[in-house]
């Protein structure tokens, strides 16, 4: 990637805010919030950052300075568990028409290893598992990647992310002091900025027209997360496991980001770092 290549962020959120303070180093970087609070306030730490909303149709202020750049990262995860999920999809049909019609060439979507099957298995999922509306896990998170793949003429790389986690997105909290909880199967996490050093990696490396999946290399059983996390942040540990034994998973590879070269700087969800005070 060249250096001061203009890039966009769609949505500076939980991974868009490191990502952008990673990519202000070498290149021209500004990026979306949904409110002007938070654009002025972001504005005030250094960051170019815009207000713009998908309602699902584009609305705020001079969101168009957006789409003049080459590269869009597009990071406005679906709140599927709240909605039916047609909402999220809007947004990324307006999006997408945007992208058309724009100087854009380069577009980094995040996507979630939800996409893949529900069913545990032996071997990992990897990015060259076959997938279709009757296969995947999440049918709007396949049907959006769709949408961006569908008669491009722009280079498109989708990153799957795991369950991203770390500082104050702490996974044992959710269940301090539970009964009967899921404790034997391994875990597909990241870490919040190993998240955003490899879409960082993608951009400088120019890794396009690929899928990667975004998942920390070790596979910790998750009652050791929890367990861990409650020693480390001393609250409750869950109180009870479900009676299951370790065996057959649902697992994720990572290797093939790996494979590109790219260093995560916490592979093991054991030693994630958390934030004391949440």
């Amino acid at each position: 990637m060249n250096s001061m290549s203009k890039i966009s962020i769609i949505g500076l959120g939980w991974i868009g805010l490191p990502l952008a303070k990673i990519l202000c180093a070498n290149h021209t970087v500004c990026g979306s919030t949904t409110t002007a609070e938070k654009a002025e306030s972001l504005q005030k730490e250094g960051i170019n950052a815009i207000q713009f909303a998908l309602v699902p149709f584009p609305q705020g202020k001079g969101f168009q300075e957006l789409f003049t750049a080459e590269v869009l990262v597009v990071n406005i995860p679906p709140r599927t568990r709240t909605s039916s999920g047609e909402l999220f999809l809007e947004q990324i049909k307006f999006l997408r028409s945007m992208v058309d019609n724009s100087s854009i060439k380069k577009v980094l979507f995040v996507s979630s290893t939800g996409v893949y099957p529900e069913a545990n298995r032996k071997e990992a999922y990897t990015e060259t598992d076959f997938l279709d509306k009757s296969l995947t896990g999440n049918e709007t998170i396949f049907k959006s990647e769709l949408m961006f793949e569908k008669d491009r003429n722009f280079d498109l790389t989708i990153v799957r992310f795991g369950g991203l986690l770390g500082d104050e997105r702490i996974p044992g909290k959710y269940v301090a002091g539970r009964e009967n909880v899921k404790g034997h199967s391994r875990v597909n996490f990241i870490y919040r900025n190993d998240a955003a050093r490899m879409l960082a990696w993608i951009i400088e490396q120019n890794l396009w027209n690929e899928v990667y999946n975004g998942v920390a290399p070790i596979h910790s059983v998750r009652k050791d997360v929890y367990e861990r996390n409650a020693l480390d942040l001393g609250f409750e540990p869950p109180r009870s496991y479900e009676n299951a034994s370790e065996g057959v998973d649902r697992l994720v590879s990572g290797a093939k980001i790996l494979d590109s070269g790219f260093e995560f700087e916490f592979p093991d969800p054991l030693d994630f770092p958390y934030s004391k005070e949440v």
